[in-house]
C-alpha cells in the first residue's frame, strides 16, 4: 500500500529557530503546475519552475518579526479524504503607495508564493491551486508607539504540505527559474 509509514524520526537537535525571513510572490498564470519539475528520488522537494520565457518573476517581501507559516492537516476517514490548508499570516511594518497597490493586487489575485524561514528552508505554498487573501487589516494603529501597516493572512488549499524547495539560498532561487524582484 503506498500510504504506509517507511521511514522513523530521530529526535532532533536543538538547533532550529522560528521565524520567516522573506516571502517571494509568483502570479499565478505565470507558475503553472504542469510546469513544476520535482527531485527524481524525493517529490516532496520542487526542483524548478519552469517557464517561457525562461524564469518567473518572484516578488520579494522582506519580512521581521510577527509572521508565521502554518499548515493543518484535515483527514477524514469517512470521506476518505485528507488535504492541507496553508495559512501565511504577514505583517508588513510602514505605509507606502507602491505596497499599498501590491497589497492590492495580491489581494484581487490568487499567488503562489515561496516562503523562506529563519533556517534557510524554503517551501512553495499554493503550489497547485495559489493562496488567497481571506483576512487583513491596513492600521495607524492609535499611539506613537502603534504599528502602521498591513497584515495579511493567505490561505492556500492543496492536497499535500507545502513543498520544499531545492534551495537553501536566494541565488539558488534562480537555478529553480525563478527571478527574484526586489523592491526599492
Amino acid at each position: 500500500m503506498s500510504c504506509d509509514i517507511g521511514k522513523g524520526r530521530l529526535e532532533p537537535c536543538k538547533d532550529s529557530v522560528g521565524g520567516l525571513k522573506a516571502v517571494y510572490f509568483m502570479n499565478y498564470a505565470e507558475a503553472p503546475i504542469a510546469d513544476v519539475t520535482y527531485d527524481v528520488t524525493n517529490t516532496d522537494v520542487v526542483d524548478k519552475f519552469n517557464s517561457t520565457p525562461s524564469t518567473i518573476p518572484a516578488y520579494k517581501f522582506e519580512l521581521k518579526g510577527n509572521s508565521t507559516f502554518e499548515q493543518n492537516i484535515t483527514s477524514s476517514r469517512e470521506a476518505g479524504t485528507t488535504f492541507v490548508e496553508q495559512v501565511l499570516n504577514l505583517t508588513l511594518k510602514k505605509q507606502d503607495l507602491n505596497t499599498h497597490k501590491e497589497v492590492k493586487l495580491i489581494s484581487y489575485g490568487r499567488p503562489k508564493i515561496v516562503v523562506e524561514d529563519n533556517n534557510g528552508s524554503f517551501f512553495a505554498m499554493g503550489i497547485e491551486h495559489g493562496a488567497d487573501v481571506t483576512a487583513g487589516t491596513i492600521v495607524t494603529g492609535a499611539a506613537m508607539g502603534d504599528m502602521s501597516g498591513y497584515t495579511l493572512t493567505l490561505t492556500a488549499m492543496e492536497k499535500v504540505p507545502a513543498n520544499f524547495m531545492n534551495a537553501t539560498t536566494e541565488a539558488q532561487l534562480a537555478d529553480a527559474g525563478l527571478n527574484v524582484v526586489v523592491g526599492a
